[in-house]
């Protein structure tokens, strides 16, 4: 399998086109009804490859004036998991197009909530690549 160029592919510009800053603002409002009660934004982020597995992050990053704690983010992978505006099997069936023939994504799964900064948390999503 062939995975030298896989960050080449899926590099930030590319990333944020699958996952666009308004999908933030769309969950939120889906959720509560405006789109300003979110306490954080998503982004879409490459962490890398292990032998099979393609890690990506959703990254939580705070908004100004709110407070992003972990009782509010601990269980956001079962939600995010199945939630159609966050659709992240869509978006692993964009990844399989974009990765093209080579290499192919299998099942994927949403990891535990990481907190990196008092203000960043972290929920990886593990891809098996084929």
């Amino acid at each position: 399998m062939k995975t030298d160029n896989i960050s080449t592919i899926l590099n930030q510009e590319v990333l944020t086109q699958l996952f666009p800053k308004q999908r933030s603002n769309e969950f939120f409002d889906a959720l509560f009804g405006d789109a300003s009660e979110g306490a954080y934004d998503i982004e879409l982020c490459y962490r890398g490859v292990k032998d099979t597995t393609l890690t990506l992050e959703l990254r939580l990053h705070e908004r100004p004036n709110c407070c992003l704690v972990c009782n509010l983010t601990q269980g956001l992978p079962q939600v995010f998991s199945r939630h159609p505006i966050i659709d992240i099997k869509g978006v692993v069936q964009e990844i399989d197009v974009l990765l093209g023939d080579e290499v192919n994504c299998g099942e994927w799964s949403l990891g535990h909530t990481e907190q990196q900064q008092r203000n960043l948390h972290v929920i990886p999503i593990h891809i098996t690549l084929a």
